[in-house]
C-alpha cells in the first residue's frame, strides 16, 4: 500500500472512533478551546457517571481541579448498563486517538479494556482506579476500603441499638467484598454478639447493581423490616435508595459511601439521618496522577491509598459521630500500625 493510503487510512479510523464514542457511552463534557499546548484530560466514567453521588462524582471533583488548575481540556465519556467489553475498549481508544493524556478509567470493569488498548498507545499516560493493570504506561489507583469499612463498622455496632446492623452491596463481586468484610469485622470487633445481614443487589457481569436506586431501596427497607437499625450501602448510585429507606425509619441511620453524602444537594432532605460515609478519595487519586503527568514524571504502577495516607476516612458531618470519636480514633490507630489487620473477604 502506497504512503498517501496509509494516511488516508489512519485518518479514516481515526473520524471513525470519534463518531461511535457516543455510541458507546455518553459525552458529557468537551472543551471547545483550540490552545495546542493545553493539557487534554480525558476520562472514562463507570455506569451512573457524573451526577450519582458517590463513585464517579468522587473522579469527577479530582477531574474538576485538576482542570481548573491546569486550563485543561477534558472529555467525559460514560459507561451504560448492558454494553459489551469492546464499548469499554472503544471508549478508551477514541479519547487516546484524540489526543486526550491522560486517559483516566473509572472502575475495575475497565480493566481488560486497559490491558488491551494501553500497550497501542505507549505515549499515553492511562490510569486504572479499583483494579490493577501490568501495562506500563498505567498507574492502577488502588484503596483500603476494608479498612474505611472496619471503622464504619465499629461506628454502626456502637450506635446500634440491640446490634442489628445490614450491609449493602451493589455487585457480588471481590472489590465490593472488601467493603462487606471490613465492616462485618469492625461490627463483630466491638460487638460480638451483633448480627450482620448482607445483601448484593445484583451479580457477576450484571452491574446494574451500581444504578438502581429502587433496588437499594427494596434491600435496605427489607433489613429494617427484619430489625436493623444501621445500615451501610456500598452500591454506587443505588445507595440513594438505601439511604431514602432509612430516612423513613425514626431512629435508624444509614453510612454512605466514596463521597461526603450528607453533603450532596441531591440526598440533602435525608442528612439528618446519615450517620457517616466512608470516603474513598478518588479525587486524589485522580489529581495526583493529572499534575505527575503535567509535570513530566507520570505516576505507574500500583498506587495505593490507604487509612494512614489518608485514602480512606469516615466523614463527621452532622457531628453524628463526636460521642464515639474516641473509640474511633483508637481503631484507626490500631489499623495503622498494625495492630488490626483488616480481613477483605468475610
Amino acid at each position: 500500500m502506497r504512503r498517501v493510503s496509509k494516511i488516508t487510512a489512519a485518518c479514516a479510523i481515526t473520524a471513525a472512533l470519534a463518531l461511535t464514542a457516543t455510541a458507546c457511552g455518553e459525552s458529557s463534557e468537551e472543551s471547545t478551546s483550540s490552545d495546542k499546548g493545553q493539557m487534554k484530560i480525558g476520562m472514562a466514567f463507570d455506569v451512573g457517571g457524573r451526577g450519582d453521588n458517590s463513585f464517579n462524582d468522587s473522579a469527577a471533583r479530582g477531574l474538576d481541579k485538576a482542570k481548573a488548575e491546569f486550563k485543561a481540556q477534558t472529555k467525559e465519556l460514560t459507561a451504560k448498563n448492558g454494553e459489551t467489553p469492546a464499548d469499554r475498549e472503544q471508549r478508551l481508544e477514541s479519547l487516546a486517538e484524540g489526543g486526550y493524556n491522560p486517559v483516566i478509567a473509572i472502575g475495575f470493569a475497565y480493566k481488560d479494556a486497559v490491558d488491551k488498548i494501553a500497550p497501542k498507545y505507549p505515549k499515553v499516560n492511562f490510569g486504572l482506579v479499583d483494579s490493577v493493570s501490568d501495562a506500563k504506561n498505567v498507574a492502577s489507583i488502588v484503596f483500603t476500603e476494608e479498612q474505611g469499612s472496619y471503622l464504619a463498622g465499629v461506628a454502626a455496632a456502637l450506635k446500634s441499638k440491640d446490634g442489628q446492623v445490614g450491609f449493602i452491596g451493589g455487585v457480588d463481586l471481590p472489590l465490593i467484598k472488601k467493603f462487606a468484610a471490613g465492616y462485618q469485622q469492625g461490627v463483630l470487633d466491638t460487638n460480638p454478639k451483633a448480627k450482620v445481614q448482607i445483601q448484593y443487589l445484583s451479580t457477576g457481569s450484571d452491574l446494574s447493581g451500581f444504578g438502581s436506586p429502587d433496588k437499594g431501596k427494596a434491600a435496605a427497607k427489607g433489613m429494617l423490616d427484619k430489625g436493623a437499625d444501621v445500615i451501610f450501602a456500598a452500591a454506587g448510585g443505588s445507595g440513594a435508595g438505601s439511604i431514602e429507606a432509612v430516612a423513613g425509619q425514626k431512629g435508624a441511620w444509614s453510612i454512605g459511601v466514596d463521597s461526603d453524602q450528607a453533603l450532596d444537594p441531591a440526598l440533602s432532605k435525608y442528612k439528618d439521618s446519615i450517620l457517616t460515609s466512608v470516603v474513598k478519595n478518588v479525587d486524589a487519586g485522580v489529581y495526583d496522577l493529572v499534575k505527575s503527568v503535567k509535570d513530566g514524571k507520570p505516576l505507574t504502577g500500583v498506587q495505593t491509598y490507604s487509612l494512614a495516607k489518608g485514602g480512606v476516612s469516615l466523614t463527621t458531618t452532622g457531628d453524628h459521630l463526636a460521642d464515639i470519636q474516641a473509640k474511633l480514633d483508637e481503631a484507626k490507630k490500631k489499623i495503622v500500625d498494625g495492630t488490626i489487620t483488616v480481613k477483605t473477604t468475610t
